[in-house]
């Protein structure tokens, strides 16, 4: 499998670019690399049947957050408050920092 290198990571705010929640917002919950997928909060959701357990008493109907492929996300900047690519830029100190390709702003640090 190709190595991939993430542009979005845990607690990112992302806008949803295709598929059928295409224009929705959500945060990261958890990101999953090695099948190149993300779960989005309250996106890309799915209803599951589940019976009671010894642990879980109630059973019925919930609401799942499915994974849905990394690209089709896309970051939305802190800063400028807009979708974005995401750019690397090395400091001084040896570490890359992720940057707004819109305004220049960095996002943060690795």
């Amino acid at each position: 499998m190709k190595k991939y290198n993430f542009h979005i990571r845990k607690d990112d705010l992302v806008l949803v670019i295709a598929g059928r929640d295409r224009k929705k917002k959500g945060k990261v919950i958890s990101v999953i690399p090695k099948d190149a997928t993300v779960i989005v909060d309250k996106v890309n959701t799915v209803k599951k049947h589940q019976k009671p357990k010894q642990q879980d008493k109630s059973g019925g109907i919930i609401d799942k957050n499915i994974p849905i492929a990394v690209s089709k996300v896309q970051l939305i900047c802190p800063s400028c408050d807009k979708q974005t690519r995401v750019g690397w830029k090395a400091l001084e100190d040896g570490t890359k920092a992720r940057v707004c390709k819109r305004c220049g702003e960095m996002i943060d640090r690795k």
